[in-house]
This record gives structure tokens, sequence and C-alpha cells, in this order.
């Protein structure tokens, strides 16, 4: 089922549902992906779950949606997607949904997250190489070339997540990542969500991928290790990179029900 969520600020996003019954869980994505990049999760929680999952700005539907892509505005718009759902929810997260996820579990509606190799920190001066770049080179093609280099690339991933991949960039453009490092100063040190993660008050569970592919710095996995607290439990996918609930779906989705349950 889906319906269109109004951001306070006028703008749209398509909430898209799966699930009759039991607790709900809200998934995030993160950059160039979309809520579609959810379903396989969404399927396999559905029979005990109502699993929910949106288009963040510059995204899938929401392509049109260039900003503000600052990190506060990120949360302004989960806030308004749990309002619309109603109640407590979990939430799941990965990258820079995994981020934002981060900063929901702070809120009163969030009573658990799962934050899939979530961005806590952005080292200064690497935002264009190593979130920008590859964007820009994938969007310069025509929509045709594009869906075929994706299927080139990603052979390795089940077809939906492929198919989610597509969805989520076909009518994005790169202003979209540019803008979500510009605004949020990353150049300037300003993504840095070690001060969330301390001390952090409800249940998180952090998959990250192995130390040479994860977005979380070996600092900053100590950090977390050492600051974030009791709620706080990491397990690390040693042998997978960063989209890890993806390429090792069996094992993430085994990790995610457990904490679920628990």
């Amino acid at each position: 089922m889906q319906q269109t969520v109004t951001f306070d600020d006028g703008a749209t996003t398509t909430l898209e549902s799966w699930g009759a019954s039991g607790p709900a869980v809200l998934c995030i994505h993160g950059i160039t992906s979309s809520r579609k990049s959810w379903e396989r999760t969404a399927e396999a929680l559905s029979p005990t779950h109502r699993v929910f999952a949106y288009d963040q700005r510059g995204h899938g539907d929401s392509a049109h949606v260039k900003g503000p892509m600052t990190l506060e505005r990120s949360l302004a718009d989960l806030r308004a997607v749990a309002t619309a759902i109603g109640g407590q929810m979990a939430l799941i997260g990965h990258s820079w949904g995994g981020a934002v996820a981060i900063l929901g579990g702070r809120e009163p509606f969030a009573d658990r997250v799962v934050a899939v190799d979530p961005m806590i920190r952005v080292v200064p001066g690497t935002w264009r190489q190593e979130y920008l770049e590859d964007v820009e080179r994938d969007l310069a093609l025509p929509p045709a070339e594009r869906e075929a280099v994706l299927r080139q690339r990603l052979t390795t991933w089940h077809e939906r997540d492929v198919a989610g991949k597509i969805h989520a960039m076909r009518g994005m453009s790169a202003e979209a990542i540019d803008r979500l490092g510009s605004e949020n100063r990353v150049d300037d040190g300003k993504w840095d969500l070690r001060s969330v993660v301390a001390g952090y008050p409800k249940p998180l569970l952090i998959l990250a991928a192995g130390p040479g592919d994860s977005v979380i710095s070996p600092d900053d996995m100590a950090f977390v290790r050492a600051q974030g607290g009791s709620h706080v439990t990491v397990e690390v996918f040693e042998d997978q990179g960063h989209n890890l609930h993806r390429t090792a779906f069996d094992r993430y989705i085994a990790a995610v029900k457990e904490f679920l349950k628990a």
C-alpha cells in the first residue's frame, strides 16, 4: 500500500507499507537508494510486523525535491513520516539513512534502532571522492545506458535490489548529493554523530561492514564501542562491504529479527 506524506515545508514523499499487524518498523534508505531498496526486508518482516519505507529527498519518487539536505531537515522529514504512521516504531537505516535513524532513535516515537553501516562521521575533504564522483558519472549517462551499467556492476545483488537501485536513480540528479555534503558542512567536520551515539538511551544495533569497506573508521568504531553505552551492540560483517544488507541478506535479516524480537 502507498500513500503520500507531506513534510512541514510542503514537499512530499511516498510512504509504502507491508504487513497487516504487529509492531511498526520504519526503514530509511541511503544515498542513491529509495524505499524500494527495503522490499526484501519488508517481505521478510511483514508476517510479524508492519513495515514502512519512504523516499528521502532527491531520491526515488521524491527526486524532484532537491533540498534542503541538512541532517536536521532529514530528521524533520522522519518525524513527519512517523507522525503519519502513528505510535511507537523501530527504525532501520542504511548509510545516510543510518545516520538519520540514529538521530531519530532519540525521538519519542522510536523504541529501538538498527543502523546498517551508518555514516556516523564524514572525514573532511572526502565527500567528493567517496560520495559524489561516482554519482555524477552514473547520472551523466542516458537512462537506458545507466540501467545497463548498473545491472553489469551489481551482478552479485538480488534482482529486487538492482531494481530498487534503478528506481532510486531514475529521476534524480547529483545536485541532491552535492547539497547533502555542502549543506551539512562536511568539509568543516560538521557531519559528526559521535556525541549522539555516546551514552545512547535506547537499544541500538550497528551492523558494520568489514574494516576495509566500512564508512565507519576504525577510530570511530573504537569510540562507539567505548562510549556508546550498554544499549549499543555492534556486529561486524568482516567479509562484507557497505551494502551488506543486500550482499549478505540472510545474515543481516537474521540479526534484525533477533534484535526486534528482543
